[in-house]
């Protein structure tokens, strides 16, 4: 097997009676630009291919199960969280995939089982990258005193570390976080959380900043809050918040205390016509090898999810530095983190969801 050394040198097949355009469902902002540099804009420049980019993935389980109901499915390919690739998957509405014929090896030759490890979670899912969702505070802030946060446990310490908060608008993570600073341990989190006491626990530690926080629903508002001074603190992923700090040279600083490591990447809506479906695997094979999963690296802090695809991540592409330091899998930020429980909140997202959100308009 020849070895993949750069994007020259990559294979890619040819495609005859593919489709010539593309529907691709993504996140927008910096990560969706990464995606561009990284892998459509070369693979349109090879192939030709058009494509439309729809930015929908915070819906994509709705609205890819409004389009099945339907009949009219247009989208091509999908990038979800992995708690969402198994809830498509288990209703049958993304394909599964085999990856040891549809993934490229690696840089070395090793199956793409092997390569993508752990993040392959499953049958559906073709990981991109693993990020965190963490937290951004601002490093001017004159009522704190100087003080400066170092455990994810001061979001709830108003008196020492006043000002507004923002987080997420659904439960996953919020719930997490809010147990372990109720004194959870992390190997208990999910068992208490299967019962209703456990999900209420969690309800009332955030209902002690409920009246200081703000919900966001796009990951783009906490940088923004954060950058006009409307909030104090934020959560959000760990590549928004690189880009308000490192990008932006905004006053703002990265708490990565129990950062909840997350896997992103891509699923294949079930049942596309041949010429689409061959188009989409065509650039999947390409999407996925170790030189474009590394080269997503120079746009985004996010680490690549092929083991074969890190020794690859150099400098950022317009800034110049080293881009090690800012992955969440580096090992000085992953001294306490959590992984989401994908299985769990598979079986009860919608439930939880649906406590979370009565509760948010009492």
């Amino acid at each position: 097997m020849p070895l993949m050394a750069s994007a020259q040198d990559a294979d890619l097949k040819p495609c005859a009676d593919c489709a010539d355009a593309m529907t691709v469902v993504s996140w927008g902002g910096a990560y969706q630009t990464s995606q561009q540099k990284a892998y459509t804009e070369p693979y349109a420049a090879e192939t030709k291919t058009g494509f439309t980019w729809d930015e929908s993935s915070n819906e994509a389980v709705a609205k890819l199960r409004a389009q099945f109901e339907a009949g009219n499915v247009t989208w091509d390919l999908v990038d979800v969280e992995g708690p969402d690739s198994q809830r498509l998957c288990d209703e049958g509405l993304a394909m599964p995939i085999d990856f040891a014929t549809a993934l490229a090896p690696g840089i070395g030759g090793e199956t793409p089982e092997a390569d993508f490890g752990p993040s392959l979670i499953n049958e559906c899912f073709i990981p991109q990258i693993v990020f965190s969702t963490t937290f951004g505070y601002r490093t001017d802030v004159a009522a704190w005193n100087g003080a400066v946060p170092t455990s994810l446990c001061d979001i709830f310490d108003l008196e020492k570390f006043p000002g507004k908060r923002a987080l997420e608008k659904r439960p996953k993570k919020n719930l997490e976080w809010a147990l372990i600073c109720d004194g959870v341990a992390k190997e208990e989190l999910y068992t208490v959380l299967s019962t209703p006491e456990g999900v209420d626990r969690a309800l009332a530690k955030l209902g002690t900043i409920k009246d200081q926080t703000v919900w966001w629903s796009a990951g783009a508002e906490t940088p923004q809050l954060l950058a006009d001074k409307e909030i104090v603190f934020g959560s959000t992923y760990n590549g928004r918040l690189f880009s308000v700090i490192e990008e932006q040279k905004q006053p703002v600083a990265m708490l990565w205390d129990w950062q909840v490591f997350d896997f992103d990447g891509w699923i294949v809506p079930a049942n596309l016509p041949k010429d689409r479906l061959d188009r989409v695997m065509n650039f999947l094979y390409y999407a996925t090898d170790t030189q474009r999963l590394a080269d997503q690296a120079k746009y985004i802090s996010y680490g690549p999810a092929r083991a074969s695809s890190q020794p690859l991540v150099g400098q950022h592409a317009t800034l110049g530095i080293d881009m090690a330091p800012h992955m969440p899998t580096n090992p000085a930020n992953q001294k306490n983190f959590l992984v989401n429980n994908i299985e769990w909140w598979a079986d009860n997202q919608d439930e939880v969801e649906a406590k979370f959100q009565a509760w948010l308009a009492k």
